[in-house]
C-alpha cells in the first residue's frame, strides 16, 4: 500500500470514530455531505474524474469541508497535480490544524513537490512535534524535511532558468520522453505514446503504445519533422527507452510482453544498415530474466551494458546493474555496482556519457529536490564509483526528473518532462552549468578505401589508449568503410586497420584539444594490395629510450603483424629499423639493427618460421619527417614492413 494510501486509510478509521462518537463532520450542509459521501465512495474505488467532480460540488455547497479539502487533497497527490493538492490540504489544515494531524504530513509533502521549501519545511517539523505519530510517516517526514533544507541551501536564482522545448516537429499532444542523440549530435530518437492497435497483446486494456522517431538537426541548428522508425523496428507493441551507439548504428531498447520475453519487460538491441533498422532481438540470458529489465545504456566502446532491473541481489526496489561483453561477443552476469550508486529507494534510467565514465543516473533514495533527481558519478581507474553528486538546479527541480542524456558537447541536456499538462511529456533541453559538464570528449571519423580503386573497404579498426594501455574500440566499418568514435582527451592513441588481401594501417596521434562532434578529427585511409614492394609502417611498436626492448604498449600493434603473416602464410618480408637524429650516426644504426632484431626474435617465439624474415637497419639514413620537432622525431622513430615476396593468401 502506498503512502498516500496508508493516509487515507488512517482518514477513514477517524472519520468511523468520529460517527461511532457522535462527533460530526465540519459541515452542517446536508448537500454537501450527499456530494462528499459519493465523491468519498468514487474515490475509494479510483474513479478519480468522478471523485473530483463530487468533492468540487460539496465544496461549492460548503466552502471549509474539511473532510471534502482533505480528499480532494489526497485526490490530486495520487495523480500528481501538487499544486492543487496544496490548494486543498492548506484550506483543510486553516479550517482545523489538530483535527487529523497527517494532514500535516501530506502538506509538507505537497509543498516540497512545489518547491515551497520553506513553507513545507515549517509544517513537516510541527508535524514531527506532534505525540504519537506513525514510525513509517516519522522517518518520511524526517527524509523530507533534509530535503527541504537542502534546497533552501541553493540560491533562489538557480531555480529561475527554465529548459527550452524540442519543438513543435518534435513535441505533440502526445506523450513524448527518453531521448537520446547519437554521437555526431545529427539525430535526436525518442519514444512516443501512440494509438495502439485494437486487441493486441496482453496489454489489451491500453488504447497507446509506444513507438521510436527520429528527428534530424537541420542546417539551420533546429530540429526536423520526426518520423517513425517505422517496421521492422516498431511492432504493434511497446518499444521505449532506448540507447544510442555513439556510432548512431546499434540500438538498444526495452519492449514489453513479447512472444520472446524472458518477463513482464526485456531488453533488446537492433542495427542499422544504413537505410533501416533490424527486427529487436532479444539480449537472453544473463541479462534478460524472469524479473524486469529496462532502460539501457551502452557505453562509447560497445562493452559495458548499464541497465535497470528489480531482480534479486538489489539493494532496493530497481537498482542499476551493468554486464561487461566479452571478446566472444557474449554479454556477462551482471553486477550490482552496490550501494555507493544504488540505495534501498528506487535507481532509473541511467546513462553513461561519450566518455565511457561518467554516469547519470535518477533517484529517489537521496538528498534531493522533491522527487526523483539526477545524480552523477564517475568510474575510477580500479572500476570503482566516486560519491554520486546531485547536480542540483536547473537541472534538478521539485518534480521527478529522470531520462536525461547529454549531447557529444557535454554543454546541452536533453529529458522528458511535463510542464503543460494539456501537452503531456515533452521534450525540453538546457544548457548544463559548467561545473556540472562531463569532461571534453573528442571525436574522430574515418573512412576506409582501396588506395588503387578509391572504393570503400569493410575493414576491421582498432584504437587503443597508449596513455593508460586499454583497448578503447574493436570494430567494422560500416558498408560505406567509414567509422565515428568518440575519445577522450588527454590520452595518447593508437589506430590499427586491417583487412583481408591488404597491409595493416597503423598510425598513433594525441588527443589533446580541437575535434569536436560538429568539426571532428577526419582521416581518410587508403590501403594497399599485398603485394611485392609494398611496406607498412609500424608506428605503435615502442621501445624504452635508447634500448631494444620491446614494451608491452608493442604488443597489440604486434599481434597485429603476427596475425597478418599468419593469414599471408608465404609472405617473406624484411623488418626495417629506424630512428631520429639524436645520437651518433654509428650508434643509430646498430640500435636500429636491434630494434628489428627484437621484432624478428618475437614473431618467431610466436610460430612464425624464421626463414620468413629478414631484418635491417636504417639508423637515421630514412627520414619521412624533420628531425627538430618532437612531432617529426615520432614519426622518423619507426618500423617498417616491406614484402619481399608475395606467395599466397588463404
Amino acid at each position: 500500500m502506498s503512502m498516500g494510501r496508508s493516509i487515507f486509510a488512517i482518514l477513514l478509521l477517524v472519520l468511523t470514530q468520529c460517527s461511532v462518537t457522535g462527533q460530526t463532520f465540519h459541515t452542517r450542509s446536508n448537500k454537501a455531505l450527499k456530494y462528499y459521501d459519493q465523491g468519498k465512495r468514487d474515490y475509494d474505488l479510483l474513479y478519480y474524474d468522478r471523485a473530483e467532480m463530487n468533492l468540487l460540488h460539496a465544496l461549492k455547497e460548503d466552502g471549509r469541508f474539511y473532510e471534502a479539502h482533505l480528499i480532494l487533497g489526497q485526490l490530486y497527490s495520487d495523480t500528481g497535480d501538487w499544486e492543487k493538492a496544496v490548494t486543498h490540504y492548506r484550506a483543510a489544515v486553516a479550517v482545523d490544524s489538530l483535527f487529523f494531524i497527517p494532514a500535516l504530513y501530506s502538506l509538507g509533502k505537497a509543498e516540497l513537490r512545489t518547491g515551497q521549501y520553506f513553507d513545507a519545511a515549517g509544517h513537516l517539523e510541527a508535524y514531527l512535534k506532534q505525540p504519537g505519530i506513525n514510525a513509517g510517516m516519522r522517518n518520511e517526514a524526517e527524509k523530507m524535511l533534509a530535503n527541504c533544507r537542502f534546497a533552501l541551501s541553493f540560491p533562489a536564482s538557480l531555480f529561475e532558468k527554465e529548459p527550452v522545448s524540442a519543438g513543435d516537429s518534435v513535441n505533440t499532444v502526445l506523450d513524448e520522453y527518453w531521448p537520446s542523440v547519437t554521437g555526431d549530435g545529427q539525430q535526436l530518437i525518442f519514444t512516443r505514446e501512440v494509438k495502439r492497435a485494437a486487441g493486441y497483446g496482453r496489454d489489451y486494456n491500453r488504447d497507446r503504445q509506444e513507438d521510436f522517431y527520429v528527428s534530424r538537426l537541420t542546417p539551420e541548428g533546429y530540429w526536423g519533422t520526426a518520423r517513425n522508425a517505422g517496421a521492422p523496428l516498431n511492432t504493434a507493441g511497446n518499444e521505449g527507452a532506448q540507447s544510442i551507439s555513439s556510432d548512431g548504428r546499434t540500438m538498444f531498447f526495452t519492449a514489453c510482453d513479447r512472444n520472446d520475453g524472458q518477463g513482464r519487460c526485456d531488453i533488446y538491441f537492433s542495427t542499422n544498415d544504413g537505410k533501416r533498422w533490424s527486427p529487436g532481438n532479444n539480449l537472453g540470458q544473463p541479462v534478460n530474466t524472469t524479473y524486469w529489465e529496462s532502460q539501457p545504456s551502452i557505453s562509447p566502446n560497445g562493452r559495458m551494458l548499464f541497465f535497470v532491473s528489480n531482480r534479486p541481489g538489489g539493494m532496493g526496489g530497481m537498482d542499476i546493474w551493468y554486464s561487461l561483453r566479452g571478446s566472444d561477443g557474449r554479454w556477462g552476469r551482471p553486477v550490482n555496482p552496490g550501494k555507493i550508486i544504488n540505495t534501498s529507494g528506487d535507481e532509473f534510467s541511467p546513462f553513461i556519457y561519450f566518455n565511457g565514465r561518467t554516469l547519470y543516473f535518477s533517484s529517489n533514495g537521496r538528498e534531493s529536490f522533491g522527487g526523483h533527481d539526477i545524480y552523477v558519478t564517475t568510474m575510477n581507474r580500479d572500476s570503482t564509483w566516486t560519491t554520486p553528486e546531485n547536480l542540483g538546479p536547473p537541472v534538478n527541480t521539485p518534480a521527478d526528473e529522470t531520462g536525461l542524456v547529454i549531447e557529444s558537447s557535454g554543454r546541452r541536456a536533453y529529458f522528458s518532462s511535463i510542464r503543460n499538462r494539456e501537452m503531456g511529456k515533452d521534450i525540453y533541453y538546457l544548457d548544463l552549468p559548467p561545473q556540472v559538464q562531463p569532461g571534453q570528449v573528442l571525436y574522430f571519423e574515418g573512412a576506409v578505401i582501396d588506395k588503387a580503386s578509391g572504393q570503400p573497404i569493410t575493414a576491421k579498426y582498432e584504437l587503443t589508449d597508449l596513455t593508460w594501455g586499454i583497448d578503447v574500440i574493436t570494430s567494422l566499418t560500416d558498408s560505406r568503410g567509414g567509422f565515428f568514435v568518440c575519445l577522450p582527451s588527454g590520452s595518447s592513441y593508437g589506430l590499427n586497420v586491417t583487412a583481408d588481401g591488404y597491409m595493416i594501417y597503423s598510425e598513433n596521434f594525441d588527443f589533446a584539444e580541437g575535434y569536436t562532434s560538429a568539426e571532428p578529427y577526419r582521416k581518410t585511409i587508403a590501403l594497399n594490395k599485398v603485394r611485392k614492394g609494398e611496406f607498412m609502417r609500424m608506428y605503435n611498436v615502442f621501445y624504452d629510450t635508447d634500448s631494444w626492448e620491446l614494451l608491452e604498449s608493442s604488443m597489440p600493434e604486434l599481434r597485429h603483424l603476427l596475425e597478418f603473416l599468419r593469414i599471408n602464410n608465404n609472405v617473406v618480408i624484411e623488418i626495417g629499423g629506424h630512428t631520429d637524429s639524436d645520437g651518433s650516426d654509428d650508434h643509430n644504426q646498430k640500435l636500429s639493427e636491434k630494434r628489428a632484431g627484437s621484432v624478428r626474435e618475437f614473431l618467431i617465439r610466436m610460430g612464425i618460421d624464421g626463414k620468413r624474415i629478414f631484418t635491417h637497419g636504417y639508423g637515421e639514413a630514412s627520414p619521412v619527417a624533420d628531425n627538430i620537432t618532437p612531432a617529426g622525431k615520432r614519426l622518423n622513430r619507426r618500423t617498417e614492413i616491406t614484402i619481399l615476396s608475395e606467395g599466397t593468401t588463404k
